[in-house]
């Protein structure tokens, strides 16, 4: 894969594309938070990997109709915020529950009015996926979506996925779900990779499957009703786990 740059990048915070009124991300950081272990007879530090954790830094200009409405708040709530590469299936994407923790506006003498905004994984890391759907995608009906192709076998240690849901959510109620197939033709659903049913909109869900529940080579985003709706935005992308771990 060729390198690239960090434009035509997305941010979405819980359901809301705020994208364009995010100045920079100065941090997506994630993985195991460090024990140090060093003994007394050591002359360098010893750490051992402990509890996932994840954090994730944004500047955001001043928009009193755009993100500050979502940002200001500073909800108690869990929040889900996604920073992906340029909206294509298969593109990587970061995702990461957690806890926002400020709302920091700074006007530098030029003028400018800047807003640093921090938020602390919650229960879980912050974790690189790929992206289901490219960017955002808006359905008028039932609809099977792409699928993304990994050119490789199957893998057997599951999955967990992420789904933002944005407004306005027109009809009576959409379940989206994850399939997979071997061929990309003959496609079924994917044991436990079915978010809870939508009925409203913004808002966010976070699934995860079994650890030794086997993902096929491609795996796409389904949109299903009973009910029927008129148009549903969102946005969905999943993590393929290479190896078995713990699933939360």
């Amino acid at each position: 894969m060729a390198k690239s740059t960090g434009m035509g990048m997305f941010c979405h915070v819980s359901g809301n594309v705020v994208s364009n009124d995010i100045q920079s991300i100065s941090k997506l950081s994630g993985g195991p938070a460090p024990i140090d272990v060093t003994g007394i007879d050591k002359f360098a530090h010893e750490r051992i990997g402990g509890q996932r954790t994840g954090a994730i830094s944004l500047t955001a200009f001043w928009n009193s109709t755009g993100a500050h409405p979502v940002l200001s708040p500073l909800p108690t709530a869990d929040a889900l915020i996604s920073v992906g590469m340029p909206p294509a299936i298969g593109n990587a994407v970061a995702n990461m529950v957690g806890k926002q923790i400020n709302y920091d506006p700074s006007r530098a003498q030029s003028g400018d009015l800047l807003i640093g905004v921090d938020a602390m994984s919650n229960g879980f890391g912050l974790e690189w996926g790929l992206q289901l759907t490219a960017g955002t995608r808006t359905d008028v009906a039932a609809t099977n979506g792409t699928a993304q192709d990994f050119g490789a076998v199957s893998t057997a240690f599951g999955l967990q996925a992420y789904l933002h849901v944005m407004a306005p959510f027109t009809g009576t109620d959409v379940t989206v779900k994850l399939q997979d197939s071997a061929d990309n033709s003959s496609f079924t659903d994917i044991a436990g990779a079915a978010f809870a049913q939508t009925t409203a909109a913004p808002g966010f869900q976070r699934i995860s499957i079994s650890n030794a529940a086997t993902v096929r080579r491609y795996v796409r985003a389904v949109t299903v009703t009973t009910g029927g709706f008129s148009s549903f935005t969102f946005a969905c992308s999943f993590s393929r786990n290479p190896i078995a771990g713990q699933v939360f």
